[in-house]
């Protein structure tokens, strides 16, 4: 018998999509799970258990091996930093991390940049040899230019017409993200089989999905 699989699934958009992509493989997910208040939501049909989870805090279920596996963002992967093994790149979720500024942005000496991503952000300007001071917000994070408490922003862009209309500009782009299948490290040993069944089986519809968006 196969080994039940504990997953750290986001809700919303994310698990949309990774769900779509779990029954493309022709694993019997259920595409409504999210719309629960349920927290842990039993799948036997998949040989599998979904751990209903906050984006951010999916990383550190894994790590810690409370879940098996889980599916997060690179945004999350590359802010968390966590000690995991990063799978596969599903496709899913795409958007991208940009430096985003009002049009008449001047650059100044020390800037402040405010972001939900101060160490993706504070590591990105850091390579590009600039001195910023970083600010952490947990939402609206368009509002700090406006409002003057930072000269830029760091943060997700999907279609840019959250900032557009904001009156904003997207300046450079740092990174394109997708979200990606991640493994705890002793699970991934413990539970090879099903984990590369998994993998093997999620293979072939990310090809197809990506193969399908390319046209």
């Amino acid at each position: 018998m196969q080994e039940l699989l504990k997953v750290a699934m986001p809700k919303g958009r994310i698990y949309k999509q990774a769900s779509k992509l779990f029954r493309e493989a022709g694993l019997a997910i259920p595409d409504d799970a999210d719309d629960s208040r349920k927290l842990i939501i039993q799948v036997p049909e998949a040989n599998m258990e979904f751990i209903m989870a906050k984006p951010v805090d999916v990383p550190t279920y894994v790590e810690y091996g409370v879940a098996d596996i889980g599916v997060v963002g690179k945004d999350v992967l590359m802010e968390e930093n966590r000690d995991v093994y990063e799978l596969l790149d599903l496709g899913i979720a795409r958007c991208r991390m940009s430096v985003i500024a009002l049009p008449d942005w001047q650059p100044v000496i020390n800037p402040r940049v405010a972001t939900k991503y101060p160490n993706v952000a504070s590591q990105y300007f850091r390579e590009q040899g600039q001195q910023v001071e970083v600010i952490k917000l947990n939402g609206s994070i368009e509002l700090a230019p406006m409002i003057g408490l930072a000269d830029r922003i760091v943060d997700m862009v999907e279609t840019g017409s959250t900032i557009r209309e904001n009156g904003l500009k997207e300046y450079e782009q740092i990174f394109s993200i997708t979200s990606r299948l991640i493994a705890n490290r002793v699970s991934y040993r413990m539970k090879n089989n099903a984990i590369q069944a998994l993998c093997d089986r999620l293979q072939p519809a990310i090809a197809a999905a990506t193969a399908g968006a390319g046209k």
